[in-house]
C-alpha cells in the first residue's frame, strides 16, 4: 500500500481508555488503511527467569521495554517494509513463539502507557495524542481488565499498581502529556474530541496524497 503518510503515538495513563481512542479511530479513519502496533507487544523476554522473579519486575518503567527493537520496525515501516511484531503473554510475562505480520499502510498508529516518554518515538511521530483520565477511573478499569484477562488476583493487581504502576505514572507518563499535540479527557467516552482528532488524521492523509 506504499510508505506511510502518518505515524500517530497514543498515548496516557495505564487504562485511561487509550485503546478505545485508538479503535474508534480504526473505525473512522478506515481499518484497511491502518496498521496497529501497541507498545505492550514489546515487553522484553523473561522466560530464563523463574516465576516469582518476573512477578517482581517493573513493568511500568522504560527499561522493561524493548524499545530500540519498536524503533526499528517503525523505520521499516516508514521504508515500506513489513515487520514482525512479537506476541507477549502477559499472565506468564514471556514472548510467544509466534510474531504478527504487519504490513505498511497509509496510517500507522503506536499505543502504549510510555509511547510519549520516548525521544527516539517522538521523532517519529507526526501526531502525538494523550488520553487523559482520572486516576480512580483508572485504577478499576485496571482492576476488572487484568483479573479479566490476565489472569491475577485483586491483591497482586493492588500492590503492583501501589508499588510500581502510580509511582511511574507520575515520574514518567504524566510529565509526558506535555508533548501532546492533543489531549483527549475521559478517553473513549469523549465522542467529541474523538470526532475532532479523526477528522485532523483524515485531513493529513488527503493533504499527504
Amino acid at each position: 500500500m506504499g510508505l506511510p503518510k502518518l505515524v500517530i503515538g497514543v498515548a496516557g495513563g495505564t487504562a485511561s481508555g487509550k485503546t478505545t481512542v485508538v479503535q474508534a479511530i480504526l473505525d473512522r479513519v478506515g481499518r484497511d488503511r491502518v496498521a496497529f502496533i501497541q507498545h505492550d507487544s514489546y515487553y522484553k523476554d523473561l522466560s530464563h527467569r523463574p516465576l516469582e522473579e518476573r512477578r517482581k519486575v517493573n513493568f511500568d518503567h522504560p527499561d522493561s521495554l524493548e524499545t530500540p527493537l519498536l524503533v526499528n520496525h517503525l523505520r521499516q515501516l516508514r521504508t515500506g517494509h513489513p515487520v514482525r511484531v512479537p506476541e507477549y503473554d502477559f499472565a506468564t510475562y514471556v514472548r510467544l513463539p509466534a510474531t504478527r505480520m504487519v504490513p505498511p499502510r497509509p496510517v500507522v498508529i503506536l499505543e502504549g502507557i510510555l509511547i510519549l516518554a520516548e525521544s527516539e518515538l517522538r521523532a517519529l511521530l507526526d501526531l502525538q495524542v494523550y488520553v487523559d483520565a482520572d486516576a480512580d477511573l483508572r485504577l478499576i478499569r485496571r482492576i476488572k481488565r487484568d483479573i479479566a484477562e490476565r489472569g491475577r488476583s485483586l491483591e497482586s493487581v493492588i500492590t503492583q499498581y501501589e508499588a510500581t504502576v502510580r509511582p511511574m505514572h507520575l515520574e514518567f507518563v504524566e510529565p509526558s502529556k506535555r508533548y501532546a499535540d492533543v489531549i483527549i479527557p475521559r478517553g473513549g467516552e469523549n465522542i467529541a474530541a474523538l470526532e475532532l482528532v479523526a477528522a485532523r488524521i483524515s485531513q493529513l492523509l488527503n493533504e499527504a496524497e
